[in-house]
């Protein structure tokens, strides 16, 4: 059995007739720069080892980013910021992803997002996220050594909660608020940090600096070397 729902089941979905039709558009259009490039323009399925004790969610793919690579965080700068910032913590094998084929290795991590395919401006419906969510519950139950999830930027973050709750996991009540770099320590031993979004709105404004982001990865290495 896979250790998270296989490549063609992510890949082949159908579920947000919006998404199908808007990644394929984009997928045809292409942007300027990426104009030689062919697009992925399929769902973008998660990335990383099955035994992966760090879980990172994100919002969905970036349109010229993991729609065009089929990697997750690949080919725009939030992957930039991210893949950095895990070489730097020792997750990574090196600081670039650049595509599916480029050799990059991830370490006891694993990268998914709240929706697989890329949305009309980066902003998924209620819906389309929890059509998207038994993937993510899927991979969870899988994620047996799971100690840490990062949730990056507020949806990122609640969403790893709504998961627990669906899957009848306890959660703080009242729900714990998102921050930077906050930790809320989890029934069962998981321990959640937020951090904001590596998105151009958030790194171009300086709202997130890479100091800021590599403190998220040195508390994610602190408790697993607790753990």
């Amino acid at each position: 059995m896979a250790p998270w729902p296989s490549l063609s089941e992510i890949v082949s979905c159908e579920r947000c007739p919006r998404l199908v039709q808007w990644r394929a558009r984009i997928a045809r259009e292409k942007t300027r720069r990426f104009q030689n490039e062919t697009y992925w323009g399929r769902p973008v399925p998660s990335f990383g080892v099955p035994r992966a004790r760090l879980l990172i969610v994100g919002l969905a793919p970036g349109a010229h980013g993991a729609n065009r690579t089929g990697r997750m965080f690949t080919g725009d700068r939030s992957g930039d910021w991210l893949y950095r910032a895990l070489h730097r913590a020792g997750f990574a094998s090196r600081p670039t992803s650049t595509g599916r084929h480029d050799g990059l290795e991830i370490t006891d991590c694993l990268i998914t997002a709240a929706v697989h395919c890329a949305p009309p401006d980066n902003t998924p419906t209620p819906g389309e996220m929890a059509n998207c969510r038994p993937y993510l519950l899927d991979e969870m139950k899988r994620l047996r050594r799971l100690k840490v999830v990062v949730g990056l930027g507020r949806i990122g973050f609640s969403t790893y909660l709504r998961a627990r709750r669906e899957l009848g996991l306890e959660n703080p009540s009242p729900l714990p608020g998102f921050a930077h770099a906050a930790l809320v320590d989890l029934p069962g031993g998981v321990t959640l940090i937020g951090s904001y979004h590596p998105s151009q709105q958030n790194t171009f404004t300086g709202k997130l600096t890479e100091p800021m982001l590599d403190r998220v990865f040195e508390l994610a290495r602190e408790r697993l070397a607790d753990g």
